[in-house]
């Protein structure tokens, strides 16, 4: 994950980025330098060489990395392909809010390759008033209109989008207004809370109380039940395949370790930014990409905790039936102060209500009718 801009041009009220515990991002440039870019990809192509790769997945971030510009963030994909080795594919995508596309721009990133992903937390005005500028003012009608001209004049470049739940909206109707706008693949994100800093609308203990477990199952039937055209939803298919038994790549579900890593405007390695929401410094890493090859990233203590798999869990998930599934939750998740990260999610019982409903309605299903 290249973060190609620091800064954003939103200033939406829950970004984990801005508005959590670690400020770091002030201390940082603005734009990441040609210096940068050019040793990032140097190390890519390096690591890629070292363990025989066949694939690169290449995530073009933010801040809002159309800030920088189309055209940079084409060269930068050029320029990465030009030293993998021969039989390497490097799949670049762009997470941008969306405001910052026009036909330019589309045609610059889909003649590069760069698939584009849209943040926005549902296809009303109504949905996105935590989406807001520097000034206040609602990003949403700007937002839509640049996916709209993605899936009207690029739709090969479309790559879906992503959208931060909100268990204080209508869940049917938040899914059927995504779905209007014509996602290949949608990905639900619970957001970055943990023990000490709780989501909205959750009182770690105080009660059992499932608001996002029971938003999430309710889409889950309006997905599971709606016939054909609906779109890829990360979250129900991972979970799936882990019923099943088949491995998920995710970092919200399963045991699989997550082998994403940042590198921050400055050359700065870091662990994945969601970690930024549980306290200042804790994706930091100390590695940076002109004296540490990414193979050095591996063996960091903070990369290595998360490669454990159920070791690393809390010994109550560790006894826990779902945990195969459920793999302890997203790992921000499960931070409180003292105790670090062997917790379980704070969103424990919310899985719980989404996991059981997806293993019944899987059940029923590989069950066929009644006879």
């Amino acid at each position: 994950m290249l973060k190609v801009h620091g800064h954003c041009n939103l200033a939406c009220r829950y970004c984990y980025l801005y508005e959590a515990a670690d400020h770091g991002w002030r201390d940082r440039p603005a734009t990441m330098s040609d210096a940068v870019l050019d040793r990032t990809t140097a190390r890519i192509a390096e690591h890629a060489a070292a363990h025989g790769l066949r694939d690169a997945a290449l995530v073009l971030h933010g801040g809002e990395p159309l800030l920088a510009g189309a055209d940079r963030l084409g060269r930068a994909v050029e320029l990465l392909r030009s030293r993998v080795p021969d039989g390497c594919r490097v799949h670049p995508i762009v997470q941008t809010n969306g405001t910052l596309l026009t036909r330019t721009a589309l045609r610059t990133l889909a003649g590069h390759g760069i698939k584009v992903g849209v943040s926005l937390d549902g296809g009303l005005a109504a949905h996105n008033a935590a989406r807001v500028d520097h000034a206040g003012r609602p990003a949403w009608s700007r937002a839509v209109r640049g996916l709209r001209l993605l899936a009207e004049e690029q739709p090969d470049a479309y790559a879906g989008i992503l959208a931060v739940v909100d268990p204080r909206t209508d869940p049917l109707e938040t899914y059927a207004s995504l779905r209007a706008l014509r996602p290949p693949r949608l990905d639900l994100l619970l957001p970055h809370g943990n023990w000490t800093a709780p989501p909205p609308g959750l009182t770690p203990g105080a009660d059992r109380a499932t608001p996002y477990g029971d938003w999430l199952r309710a889409v889950f039937d309006a997905w599971w039940d709606g016939g054909p055209g609906q779109p890829r939803v990360r979250l129900f298919e991972e979970c799936l395949a882990l019923l099943l038994g088949a491995p998920a790549g995710g970092e919200s579900l399963g045991l699989t370790p997550f082998t994403a890593v940042v590198v921050e405007t400055d050359g700065s390695i870091e662990q994945v930014d969601s970690l930024k929401s549980a306290y200042e410094g804790a994706a930091a890493t100390g590695l940076d990409v002109f004296r540490h090859s990414f193979d050095e990233v591996l063996a960091h203590p903070g990369i290595a905790a998360r490669h454990a798999g159920a070791a690393a869990l809390a010994p109550v998930c560790r006894a826990c039936p779902l945990v195969r599934v459920c793999g302890g939750g997203q790992y921000a998740h499960r931070y409180r102060h003292g105790s670090g990260f062997a917790n379980p999610s704070v969103y424990c019982a919310d899985l719980q209500v989404l996991i059981r409903h997806a293993a019944e309605r899987l059940a029923r299903a590989t069950r066929g009718p009644a006879r």
